[in-house]
């Protein structure tokens, strides 16, 4: 390939990983961090999953999931549909492979919240993804959040929490950890993450090449070695 084309066409975009036990907040850190310290940068994109389970208050089809009912979704399953799918709660939960290669392909990074099992299939499938672990502080922490949601009852939250140890204790499968306890502090962290991998070297060659694209070869100094 030719330095020109190698400088038109785009590097592949960044795969990003993240998982948390039920309740440690990794979908509004990732809206926050989208929103915040990223907006600036632009050139990432946040893979919506697909899922069987009911729309909670507030949650909109095709913003926050891809409501779709079991039928539709094993039916996906069975076409190929899906990078990687589990059953978390009782629910189906699955990312489409139309949700991230199209994008990676175009240079764009992709942060995928997924569940544990959902990021483990994932990580066996793309070694090279960027994995990111999020804790809650404490346990008393975790389940103030569960509680604090309203979204379950007392044995449901019971059911989470114990979850959520069988979680925890997988975090050494996770190339980074973030602590969300503080709200800011963990999504600069975040943006941190990113930005680093987005600025190697190797990341950055085509850039670099139409830089000095534009410098006149009359005018650069011999090389002195």
């Amino acid at each position: 390939m030719s330095s020109d084309a190698a400088a038109s066409t785009p590097a592949r975009g960044e795969l990003f990983i993240l998982s948390a036990p039920s309740g440690a907040g990794k979908t509004t850190l990732i809206q926050a961090m989208m929103s915040g310290p990223l907006a600036q940068f632009g050139g990432v994109a946040f893979s919506i999953s697909h899922t069987t389970r009911r729309p909670r208050a507030g949650e909109v089809d095709g913003r926050d999931y891809h409501f779709v009912d079991e039928a539709t979704f094993e039916r996906m399953i069975a076409d190929g549909g899906f990078l990687e799918w589990a059953v978390v709660h009782g629910r189906y939960y699955g990312t489409s492979i139309a949700a991230v290669e199209p994008s990676l392909a175009d240079g764009i990074d992709m942060i995928l919240d997924l569940d544990v099992q959902g990021a483990e299939h994932l990580m066996a499938r793309f070694p090279d993804a960027h994995s990111i672990f999020v804790l809650p502080p404490s346990y008393l922490d975790l389940e103030r959040r569960l509680r604090g949601r309203g979204l379950d009852d007392a044995d449901e939250i019971a059911r989470r929490l114990a979850v959520s140890l069988w979680e925890i204790k997988r975090f050494d499968r996770y190339r980074y950890v973030i602590i969300n306890d503080r709200a800011e502090r963990a999504c600069q962290a975040l943006a941190a993450i990113i930005l680093e991998k987005r600025h190697r070297r190797a990341r950055m060659a085509g850039q670099v090449q139409s830089i000095l694209a534009a410098f006149p070869e009359a005018r650069a100094p011999r090389d002195p070695g």
